[in-house]
């Protein structure tokens, strides 16, 4: 017998119901808005930056308690190193923080942490706290929660084709062999589901390199809520709307 969760829009103006049996198994969140969350307040960027952190812990135990079993995060993109140096320096201090403060507190909940990305352009310290998450919970049976740390979806293809290209010269792949579940054992995301939904914050309706092949059949769900102050009924709310849809995959119904 199915199972439904029924709750109210945070303005009381709608009531939802979800299917718990429908739930979506993977997430992919573009998070997209802190500095404008900020300057409509008249803070500096960091500070939305410090409050989008606090939506990270909300949203991974939303996804916890309703079964999602991945969760994937575009923290920072290739190209955010174009940023002023201040606020680079900020988003990585933030990184770690988050770390230190919230890892005792996933493991306890049996997330899996792992990256997609090149991390070694990242500061060492960065490099050590997320190997440390990320050995600590590896063994968890829980949510998957991916962190994309200087993730470029092209780069991530491109990176897929050079070790694809090296099995292939040594004779561990043959040329014939290659088709889409070859190729999808070469990316970051190996071995995990394609996004079911991808989420984005703030008003922007782009994938900005974010998931690229994974993302082909994914449903995307677009909102003006900053990401700071994206709460866990925004998320139902997507999630809602996600199973209201009718997925294809290019077949009719």
């Amino acid at each position: 017998m199915a199972k439904f969760l029924n709750f109210f829009t945070s303005d009381k103006s709608e009531e939802i119901t979800l299917n718990m049996d429908s739930i979506p198994k993977h997430i992919g969140i573009i998070m997209d808005g802190n500095g404008r969350w900020a300057k409509a307040k008249g803070l500096p960027r960091s500070a939305g930056h410090k409050a989008g952190v606090e939506t990270i812990r909300e949203v991974l135990v939303e996804c916890n308690d309703l079964g999602v079993k991945y969760l994937t995060i575009y923290a920072f993109s290739s190209e955010n190193w174009k940023r002023p140096k201040d606020e680079v320096n900020t988003l990585m201090s933030l990184l770690v923080q988050y770390l230190r403060k919230e890892l005792n507190e996933i493991h306890k909940e049996k997330v899996v942490i792992k990256t997609l990305g090149d991390l070694s352009a990242l500061p060492e310290l960065c490099v050590k706290e997320i190997e440390d998450a990320k050995e600590k919970t590896k063994d968890n049976t829980g949510l998957v929660f991916n962190i994309a740390l200087n993730y470029g979806g092209r780069d991530e293809i491109i990176h897929a084709v050079k070790k694809l290209y090296k099995d292939v010269e040594s004779g561990k792949v043959k040329e014939e062999e290659i088709d889409k579940e070859i190729f999808e054992q070469y990316l970051y995301t190996a071995g995990m589901p394609d996004p079911d939904i991808i989420i984005r914050t703030s008003g922007e309706q782009r994938l900005s390199n974010f998931l690229p092949w994974q993302s082909t059949y994914s449903e995307f769900w677009f909102t003006d809520i900053n990401w700071p102050d994206f709460k866990k009924d925004t998320l139902r709310k997507a999630i809602y709307d996600y199973q209201n849809r009718e997925r294809r995959f290019g077949g009719v119904k």
